[in-house]
């Protein structure tokens, strides 16, 4: 199997790392991450300006690793053209969970659907970040056990995996789709000037048997996704109804 290993968090991330590393136990392995961090990207590309992919300044142990002037999906696209007959994309390890509707702007899983787009199975991988760097060497083990659940499956192409800090199991899930606020946070930058950071925060509990339900219980959730965003059930009362002349 031939995997290409990508992020958002950009090639420097020791999430990165510590995904290739699991990636070599199913494996041929080539990391390509964008050069700077791209977070909260979602699936943009870069069509105004040629894309360049240099050897990574840092070293990913036995691997061959590169850097990307673009966008999640970028590196995805060239990647894949460089290294020919590509089965797997896996993204991640990502510093922030991706639960929910954070799955619209995110990245990471942006890297992935860019990964069925293209005809080969993405898989993303995002796990909580604090004021300190997540344990990666204890999240090592459900990493593994995630991958094996998903990564030979023939009908799973698109698939988001979140771990928390602390994993007592692996769950699979459905996205939560309870509404969030957005939220905007002023300061003061060191020059006297105002700015601004814009998050969400959700407004109601998690729903059992949703991602966020499973990770905020400590379990690694694993959602299957599909591109496909066709309201099935609204499209059939649709067609049943006579159109207006």
């Amino acid at each position: 199997m031939r995997i290409l290993v990508t992020n958002d968090d950009g090639i420097y991330s020791p999430g990165i790392a510590a995904l290739a590393k699991v990636a070599l136990r199913f494996g041929e392995v080539q990391v390509v991450a964008p050069d700077v961090e791209q977070s909260s990207m979602g699936h943009a590309i870069t069509a105004s300006r040629p894309l360049y992919y240099k050897k990574s300044p840092i070293t990913f142990e036995g691997l061959d690793a590169y850097r990307v002037n673009g966008t999640p999906a970028d590196c995805v696209a060239l990647g894949t053209h460089l290294w020919a007959k590509t089965d797997v994309v896996l993204s991640g390890i990502n510093m922030g969970l991706n639960l929910g509707n954070s799955m619209w702007h995110s990245g990471t899983l942006a890297a992935a659907k860019q990964a069925v787009l293209l005809g080969m199975k993405g898989i993303a991988i995002s796990t909580p970040a604090g004021k300190t760097e997540p344990n990666f060497d204890k999240l090592a083990p459900y990493v593994e056990k995630a991958l094996e659940a998903v990564i030979e499956n023939p009908h799973l192409n698109l698939i988001n995996i979140n771990l928390p800090p602390e994993p007592i199991g692996l769950q699979w899930t459905r996205q939560s789709v309870r509404l969030y606020d957005g939220k905007i946070v002023p300061g003061i930058d060191p020059m006297g000037r105002k700015h601004y950071w814009f998050t969400v925060i959700p407004l109601e509990p998690a729903e059992e048997g949703t991602d966020r339900y499973a990770v905020e219980n400590s379990y690694v959730s694993i959602t299957p996704l599909r591109l496909d965003l066709t309201n099935e059930a609204e499209l059939t009362k649709a067609l049943q109804t006579k159109p207006v002349s």
